[in-house]
């Protein structure tokens, strides 16, 4: 038996779609496709604007650059992040500053943000970490007192939700992403959403090499080519169709995980806040002292019996290629995290058979 850690469902009109596009010659960055996906995320998450991008990171890039953030300028991040959110700040010429994260959630401390903050911050990143939202309210206060904005890299949290309101439209413009692991995916792709006219407009000039409204091949700012194709829009609108059966399963599987994991000594399992709604992107686990082998030692005795894991983020400030930047502070949650932990096999076709073959080799190397 082989199980991956995720594999994409494909149970609507994706073939359909797709094959339009084939035969009506539309397969570039033009056709009804990508307007038809934009407005459905748009009402999806009752947000005014949705931008399509070519992938999460280049969503990041053009919520950033829309903000006007340039050389000079700080934004400040959680330290426990997949590394495109820092990459994405690098690329504007502005100084990503990191946070610890919180031990229950895994993002950002709100309580550790300000003290991060100088006369150069002009944003704060809120990232959504493995599919649970941040503690927004806190976070949208913070920035309204000091006068910056709030990006929300949504990637792994499409459909999650804060309050009972969706993520990524809470603060001045958020990320998404659509890669083969999410909850819904284009292959590659990303969207940036935003409720403010004058922001949107400089998301949808920034995509396209900023060419001119009136005159063809005249450009008055830098631009870049991060259009997504008319394909993958197609098939974002199919899974779109089917987001909230693709949110049931994450859930579904969680529900199963932690009942069959609920009473193993040294495996912590994910939580879930009252006033959220996680869309568990992945189940992630910590392996504590008291399971009597080290992550390293379950990883490898799970790739053994045919289990495909993947290993938690590392701490941003202990990167190589973050290493100009000098900071040697300390991030023990951060740390932490990446010291225990790693993620199961959770995509949207995993059964409950191949979960209990997983959960049941995780007691069965504990004991061994």
């Amino acid at each position: 038996m082989k199980i991956p850690v995720s594999k994409p469902l494909f149970s609507g009109k994706e073939l359909e779609y797709v094959t339009d596009c084939m035969k009506t010659g539309w397969v570039s960055s033009g056709g009804k496709y990508i307007e038809e996906f934009e407005n459905g995320f748009s009402k999806y998450l009752n947000a005014k604007h949705s931008i399509t991008a070519c992938n999460g990171t280049a969503a990041l890039h053009l919520a950033l650059l829309s903000l006007g953030i340039e050389k000079g300028d700080e934004v400040i991040l959680p330290n426990f992040t997949m590394i495109a959110s820092a990459n994405s700040i690098v690329y504007t010429g502005a100084k990503p500053v990191f946070v610890d994260v919180e031990p229950r959630t895994w993002n950002i401390d709100v309580d550790k943000i300000e003290e991060k903050i100088t006369k150069d911050t002009k944003a704060i990143m809120a990232v959504h970490i493995f599919g649970h939202p941040c503690d927004m309210d806190p976070i949208l206060k913070i920035a309204n007192e000091h006068g910056i904005s709030v990006v929300e890299d949504a990637a792994e949290s499409i459909g999650a939700e804060y309050k009972g309101k969706i993520v990524g439209c809470l603060g001045d413009v958020g990320a998404f992403s659509f890669y083969g692991n999410k909850i819904i995916t284009t292959g590659e792709g990303g969207m940036v959403v935003t409720n403010n006219e004058e922001t949107a407009e400089r998301i949808k000039a920034f995509k396209n090499h900023w060419f001119d409204k009136d005159r063809t091949f005249i450009h008055k700012n830098i631009g870049f080519n991060y259009r997504m194709t008319n394909i993958q829009a197609a098939i974002g609108l199919a899974q779109l169709e089917n987001i909230e059966k693709h949110i049931k399963i994450k859930r579904d599987i969680v529900q199963t995980y932690n009942n069959l994991l609920k009473e193993v000594d040294g495996v912590r399992t994910p939580i879930e806040e009252k006033w959220a709604k996680s869309v568990f992107w992945m189940y992630a686990v910590l392996i504590q002292d008291s399971f009597g082998k080290d992550k390293d030692v379950v990883r490898k005795e799970l790739e053994k019996l045919g289990v495909e894991t993947r290993l938690l983020f590392a701490p941003m400030n202990s990167q190589p290629s973050f290493a100009f930047l000098g900071d040697s502070n300390n991030y023990p949650v951060s740390e932490e995290l990446y010291k225990r932990g790693f993620y199961l096999p959770s995509g949207l076709q995993i059964d409950d058979k191949e979960i209990q073959y997983v959960a049941d080799s995780i007691k069965n190397i504990r004991l061994s």
